[in-house]
């Protein structure tokens, strides 16, 4: 299994990585300020936040939001 993207938007990890970058986002709301993701299903939210916390853009398991 390859967890890469935003499936609402299309928009892939490592693009939203690139995005938090140069806008200094450094958790969801932040970037979403920035650009679009995540709005429909919020399937993607949590695999967002691993993201800003690790740098990891790409996922093989499923994990769980804890909310």
């Amino acid at each position: 299994m390859r967890i890469d993207r935003c499936s609402c938007q299309n928009r892939t990890f490592k693009e939203l990585e690139e995005i938090a970058d140069r806008h200094g986002a450094r958790d969801l709301e932040s970037l979403q300020r920035h650009v679009r993701f995540g709005d429909n299903c919020r399937l993607c939210h949590v695999y967002v936040r691993e993201m800003l916390a690790t740098g990891k853009v790409v996922f093989h398991q499923i994990i769980r939001d804890p909310e």
